[in-house]
């Protein structure tokens, strides 16, 4: 663990997570469908998730909106034909995107946190119904007392309305709540509004050049216990 402040997590009272990325693995969608997409299917999972974020941040500052499962559907028909691939791929991929299998450590996190009396959150990009599958479909719905969605604010993150939803919604301070995410401009801008955030660096990458800085770095949703201070 590289934990960017050397200390745990202050007074938390609510652990609130991404979901894609973060809780989802967002890769297991084009893994699930790899024997029809063939030997491009990592390429094509990395260029799909890179159109899908820059979309919701271009739809942002175009002030236009789509919800986040029609942000998909389109990152991935141009995506796909860029590899050159038959969009008649895209109702596997769709369903499988709605069932993307969790990492393997989230189920015992979410336990161990919901048996210290955390409130236990999802804070997401994705729509209710998107966000709402893949909790069902991982068997997640009762370690979360609340899923949000953007869609509350008609815009995605990181403009601070979206963080803003959780502090409304779960009525606990912004600088109470511990916020996770593995996407790093997700976590700066987390930061960057107030929460205690902690980046869940899956893959080492380096820290983006904006503002907000987290309070840990972890390498994966295992250590998140310890910072909170759950022995």
């Amino acid at each position: 663990m590289d934990n960017a402040s050397g200390e745990g997590l202050d007074r938390i009272e609510a652990c609130v997570f991404d979901a894609y990325g973060t809780l989802f693995d967002v890769n297991s969608a084009v893994g699930a469908c790899a024997a029809k997409v063939g030997p491009k299917y990592a390429e094509l999972s990395g260029e799909w998730r890179r159109r899908q974020l820059e979309y919701t941040w271009l739809l942002s500052l175009m002030g236009e909106h789509r919800d986040f499962e029609q942000v998909t559907a389109d990152a991935l028909a141009v995506s796909l034909a860029q590899f050159g691939l038959d969009d008649a791929l895209a109702g596997s991929l769709m369903a499988a995107y709605r069932r993307l299998a969790p990492f393997p450590e989230v189920a015992s996190v979410l336990a161990v946190l919901g048996r210290a009396g955390l409130t236990r959150a999802i804070l997401t990009n994705g729509s209710p119904a998107m966000i709402d599958a893949a909790v069902v479909n991982a068997g997640f719905a009762s370690s979360l007392e609340h899923c949000l969605s953007v869609e509350s604010v008609g815009i995605f993150k990181p403009d601070p309305r979206v963080y803003q939803l959780a502090v409304d919604t779960l009525g606990v301070a912004r600088e109470r709540i511990a916020f996770m995410s593995s996407n790093a401009w997700d976590a700066a801008g987390a930061a960057n509004f107030g929460f205690q955030v902690v980046w869940v660096n899956r893959y080492a990458q380096p820290r983006e050049a904006l503002p907000g800085s987290p309070s840990a770095i972890i390498a994966e949703l295992g250590e998140l216990p310890a910072l909170v201070g759950i022995c």
